[in-house]
């Protein structure tokens, strides 16, 4: 062994040390790297949450739409003395009591059409006899009315409501017969009472006091009323805006029925909502078919055709459409209505761009609200087999889909068939559309800022925010007509009214309906204004 060359045992231990201290540069590296990330993510949370707190604190200031000082234009008043409010009260029960029922787009109760036909020339004269009012009847049964304003170059508007009615029986619980319009504690019981004949006598009926005063309008509008809604409008409102297309009418807005005031409906909100319906959702039905070899029960095959389709109904409940809350109009009534509650909920409903996705799994826990979050799916009919002891070689079952604003009818139909995902279950889509386009609701709106005004003009603890249709209505159709649709009535809901809506013991108030007829005295008036006010910056929220 060279004397000169080094032990071993030194160069292991110089080896350790050097290891060693690589170690511990590279921990102090990853600690810093570890410690930048913790501080930026810090960071970020405080930022987010300043950010958030800001928005929060100066909503009060920048709650609702705020306009200046509004041009005078109503001027008739409207004070309903005890002969005129029998005489509205007993035209609308008379319209209750006419059982305009429809069943199907084949099915529908024409006789009784015609003699709800005769009862509005009966309860509104002046209507049907003034020279300023143009009548027409459309497709056999629906009606159009044109008055004309005294200043051609405003675009006229247009409001719609519908005649008919769906199904109802006594037998289903009722506690006053359905066509019976009985009063109980203040309401008119009956299938009508809001969706949608309180609308339809109460247009009519403010048109009617309105023309009695000497009402000539400087802006000219139109009332449409439908006969087959219930059925989709297919041949009322349909041909009612063929008419109008073939005359070359553009309209300034629609208002129809859809949204109503909510008074304790939406809990921890302070104070009643009055939700004025901007879109509504798609609609789909699809069908689904499976065929299979029949047989006898006694020697079954492994799958029948009946268990091949309840697996892909399964399915499709257990993996429901993707949560969209925050992405569709939605977003817009949370914010609108977040001033009006108190924390934390106000803090989380100001801050939808943060809190959207937490929002989301929460409403989905509840039906009613689980419509805002996501394209719902309903399995609505099922149908298989033909006697007990043979294998049935056809199975069938309809699913009802009603699309979210943020996906297209496409996508829900591309969705389905991923989630079924077997080939022997056939995949139709017999009847859909896509959700209808957004309408303006800012300080810009004239339509919406026309019903806002009137809203809360009539009920000043109201607050009124943009909603969402889950249902359909007969607006839809008229989308070519005019940019602006909106969906609303002052129909007052409490908690569990939501339920009589094609449902059992459908009411309204006495008091309602008198607030229904001056709502729409004062928004014929209100639609005289020339212009929008420019937007005001102060904090009255008109």
């Amino acid at each position: 062994m060279s004397a000169d060359r080094e032990p071993a045992h030194s160069t292991n231990t110089i080896e350790r040390l050097s290891h060693y201290s690589t170690m511990k540069t590279s921990g102090q590296k990853v600690y810093k790297c570890v410690k930048i990330i913790i501080c930026g993510f810090l960071i970020t949370i405080l930022l987010l949450f300043t950010i958030a707190s800001i928005r929060t604190l100066s909503l009060d200031v920048n709650a609702g739409l705020q306009l200046a000082e509004w041009e005078d234009t109503k001027s008739l008043s409207l004070v309903i003395d005890q002969h005129q409010r029998e005489e509205l009260l007993n035209n609308l029960k008379e319209a209750i009591r006419i059982p305009t029922v429809s069943f199907s787009p084949t099915e529908i109760d024409t006789d009784a059409l015609l003699d709800f036909s005769k009862l509005l020339r009966k309860a509104f004269p002046t209507v049907f006899s003034s020279d300023l009012v143009h009548h027409e009847v459309v497709a056999n049964y629906s009606h159009l009315f044109w008055v004309p304003g005294r200043q051609a170059d405003l675009a006229p508007y247009i409001l719609l409501a519908h005649m008919d009615v769906v199904p109802a029986s006594e037998s289903d619980g009722w506690d006053a017969p359905p066509f019976s319009a009985k009063e109980i504690d203040g309401f008119i019981y009956g299938r009508g009472t809001i969706d949608n004949k309180q609308a339809v006598m109460g247009i009519l009926q403010a048109l009617e006091y309105l023309l009695i005063k000497g009402y000539a309008p400087r802006r000219g509008f139109y009332i449409g009323l439908g006969h087959d809604e219930e059925v989709s409008g297919l041949n009322g409102a349909m041909n009612i805006v063929r008419v109008l297309k073939q005359r070359g009418v553009k309209l300034s807005f629609v208002l129809d029925e859809g949204l109503a005031i909510l008074d304790e409906v939406i809990n921890g909100l302070q104070g009643p909502a009055a939700l004025i319906g901007i879109s509504e959702k798609g609609q789909a039905t699809v069908k689904l078919t499976v065929s299979t070899v029949p047989g006898h029960s006694s020697m079954p095959h492994r799958e029948s055709s009946i268990g091949i389709l309840a697996s892909a109904v399964k399915r499709l409940e257990d993996n429901p459409m993707p949560r969209l809350f925050g992405h569709g109009p939605e977003r817009g009534t949370f914010e609108h209505l977040a001033h009006k509650f108190g924390l934390p909920m106000k803090f989380i409903m100001t801050n939808l761009w943060l809190f959207a996705p937490i929002l989301g799994r929460i409403m989905e826990r509840r039906p009613d609200t689980n419509a805002f979050v996501r394209t719902t799916t309903a399995v609505t009919m099922f149908n298989g087999g033909v006697k007990v002891n043979i294998i049935p070689s056809l199975a069938e079952a309809y699913v009802n889909l009603r699309i979210h604003s943020a996906q297209s009818l496409r996508e829900v139909l591309d969705l389905i068939h991923s989630t079924i995902g077997d080939e022997r279950v056939k995949i139709e889509l017999q009847e859909g559309f896509d959700p209808l386009p957004i309408s303006s609701y800012d300080e810009t709106s004239f339509g919406f800022q026309i019903i806002k005004k009137t809203v809360l003009a009539l009920f000043p603890s109201v607050t009124v925010a943009p909603g969402i249709c889950i249902g359909n209505t007969d607006s839809r159709h008229f989308k070519e007509l005019t940019d602006d649709i909106y969906r609303f009535a002052p129909t007052w809901f409490k908690p569990g009214d939501s339920k009589r809506f094609h449902g059992i013991n459908e009411r309204i108030s006495k008091k309602n309906y008198e607030e229904l007829v001056l709502f729409y005295f004062d928004l014929i008036q209100n639609c005289d204004i020339q212009n929008l006010p420019a937007p005001h910056s102060t904090n009255h929220d008109l």
